[in-house]
C-alpha cells in the first residue's frame, strides 16, 4: 500500500533567491503566489536587508525588493540625477510585476527615503493598478518632506542617524561602501519637491519606531491628507529602521495589515413563533452603558 506524501507547509516551499531584471530582489520565492509586498531600502539601504522580514512572512506575503543603483550587484550602475528621473525609472521596472501575486494583489513598504518614493511611485501608477497599502515607516509626509540636515555631517553621526551604524559595525569595511550610497541618495533626496495633488486611493499606515532620532513620531498623521483610503499610524519599538539585515521588523503587523479580513456572516434571526403558542416574557436588565 502507498502512502500518500505528507504535505509541506507553505512557509516551507520557498526557492533560491532571485533577481528580477535589474532592480528586483526575490529573498524568499514562494510557489503558491501570495500577495507581493514590494519593499524600498532607506537612504544608503540595499535589498539584501529585507531578507529577515520575507521569511518572516512566508507564507502570507511573498517580499520583492528594490534594487537601487551605486550599490551592492548594481555598484556600477549610475544613480539618476534627481528624484524624479529615479521615481520614474523605478515605475516603469515595477509595472511588468504588479499582477502577479494572488488574485492581483499587491502593496508597499518603505522606510525613510524609501516610503517617499514608495508613495511616489504609487501615484505615478495608473489608479486600477496602484497598491491596495502603503506602508510608510521613519518618514514625514510628501508636503512635509524637506532636504534633511545630514549632507555635512561627519560619517559616524550619519550612520548613527540614518540607523546604519549597527550594520556596519561588525564590518567596518563596510562603512564606506553604505556612506558612499548614503550620501549618493541623500542628493537625490535634496532634489524632491513636492507637488500638490489629489489623494490616491491607496490605504496608508505610517509607522514610527519610538526611538527614532530623526522624526517626530507626532508628526505621522500628516500622511492622512494623502489618501482617500484607510488610514492608520502606530508608534512601534524600534529606531529610524525598523526591518535591518539581523531583523525582521514589524512582520506580525503586516502580517495582520495584509491578511484579508472576511466580512462578518449576516445575523440570522429566529422564526417567530406561531401564534397560538406564547413565549415566556424575557427578564428585565438594567440597561447596559455603552
Amino acid at each position: 500500500m502507498t502512502t500518500a506524501p505528507t504535505a509541506t507547509p507553505a512557509a516551507a516551499r520557498t526557492a533560491r533567491p532571485r533577481v528580477e531584471g535589474d532592480w528586483l530582489f526575490v529573498p524568499a520565492p514562494q510557489h503558491h503566489r501570495p500577495v507581493r509586498l514590494f519593499c524600498f531600502p532607506q537612504a544608503g539601504g540595499d535589498a539584501t536587508a529585507y531578507t529577515p522580514l520575507a521569511r518572516a512572512l512566508a507564507p502570507v506575503a511573498e517580499v520583492w525588493a528594490l534594487r537601487p543603483p551605486a550599490r551592492g550587484g548594481r555598484s556600477r550602475h549610475p544613480m539618476p540625477p534627481d528624484f524624479d528621473t529615479l521615481a520614474a525609472a523605478v515605475t516603469e521596472a515595477l509595472a511588468p510585476h504588479l499582477t502577479g501575486g494572488e488574485g492581483g494583489r499587491f502593496a508597499f513598504y518603505g522606510q525613510s527615503f524609501g516610503a517617499l518614493l514608495a508613495y511616489e511611485v504609487a501615484r505615478a501608477l495608473p489608479a486600477d493598478r496602484r497598491p491596495e497599502l502603503v506602508v510608510a515607516v521613519g518618514a514625514p509626509s510628501p508636503a512635509e518632506w524637506s532636504e534633511r540636515e545630514t549632507r555635512d555631517l561627519e560619517a559616524p553621526e550619519l550612520l548613527r542617524l540614518t540607523g546604519l551604524e549597527d550594520s556596519v559595525r561588525a564590518h567596518p569595511d563596510l562603512a564606506e561602501l553604505a556612506l558612499g550610497a548614503l550620501r549618493a541618495d541623500l542628493a537625490v533626496s535634496a532634489t524632491y519637491r513636492h507637488r500638490p495633488h489629489a489623494p490616491i486611493g491607496s490605504a496608508i499606515h505610517a509607522l514610527a519606531g519610538a526611538d527614532d532620532p530623526m522624526l517626530a513620531t507626532t508628526g505621522l498623521t500628516g500622511w492622512a491628507a494623502h489618501t482617500r483610503g484607510a488610514f492608520g499610524h502606530r508608534v512601534v519599538p524600534g529606531g529610524h529602521l525598523l526591518a535591518t539585515v539581523d531583523r525582521p521588523g514589524p512582520a506580525d503587523l503586516l502580517t495582520s495589515l495584509l491578511t484579508p479580513h472576511p466580512a462578518p456572516h449576516p445575523v440570522s434571526h429566529p422564526t417567530p413563533p406561531p401564534a397560538d403558542r406564547q413565549m415566556p416574557a424575557a427578564p428585565r436588565h438594567a440597561p447596559r452603558e455603552q
